[in-house]
């Protein structure tokens, strides 16, 4: 079994990682899982998810001086304007930090001048095996299910979350708010095939 340390603090992607990874004869353990570990916190600077994902898995093998990746994720709009893809600064337009009401209100304005948004989530990944042996990817396989962005929010809210009262899961028509976790969860469709390429390069101090 090889193992390798996951640099997140998100509960749910943990999880899903883990479940996605095992099959391939890979423990994931997430950074905060270690003991006797300070973790630090890592200021994203990057303009894309790539880029952060460098960053916290640089910053997390420097402390921990093995095997370890992160991920992060970024928004994208199909067939729309450079200007107002979001990417990883979903909250931040024009250099200001939204609420979840102002997030609702300014992407709802988005659909209702454009139209109904195509959406998909962007992610990029960065492991790191040793100083020399690092993989990094952000390709379209990565990249979670398109989504529907509308102009008419739902009641509902997701606190946090915001953009679930106006986003519509395009297979099923629901709002994002109405489905159940399970249908909701985390997904790492293209991540065993990236892995399982990678696979035997990584090591750990116990193999």
């Amino acid at each position: 079994m090889k193992r390798i340390i996951f640099g997140t603090g998100n509960t749910a992607k943990l999880s899903a990682m883990k479940k996605c990874l095992l099959p391939l004869g890979i423990e994931v353990v997430g950074i905060y899982e270690l003991e006797n570990i300070k973790v630090p916190k890592v200021t994203e600077t990057g303009n894309t998810p790539l880029e952060n994902a460098r960053q916290k898995a640089t910053v997390y093998y420097n402390l921990l001086k093995q095997p370890v990746f992160s991920c992060d994720d970024g928004l994208y709009f199909e067939n729309m304007p450079d200007e107002i893809q979001p990417g990883v600064h979903v909250r931040t337009i024009n250099g200001k930090y939204l609420s979840d009401d102002e997030m609702i209100e300014y992407y709802s304005s988005l659909a209702e001048k454009y139209g109904d948004i195509t959406a998909q989530y962007r992610r990029g990944i960065c492991v790191i095996i040793d100083e020399n042996t690092v993989y990094e990817s952000m390709d379209i396989s990565l990249a979670g299910e398109k989504f529907i962005i509308t102009s008419k929010p739902h009641k509902k809210r997701n606190k946090g979350f915001p953009l679930d009262s106006l986003s519509i899961d395009i297979k099923t028509g629901k709002y994002f708010v109405d489905m159940e976790t399970s249908e909701n969860a985390v997904t790492y469709d293209g991540f065993p095939e990236f892995f399982s390429d990678i696979k035997e390069r990584i090591t750990t101090p116990d193999s």
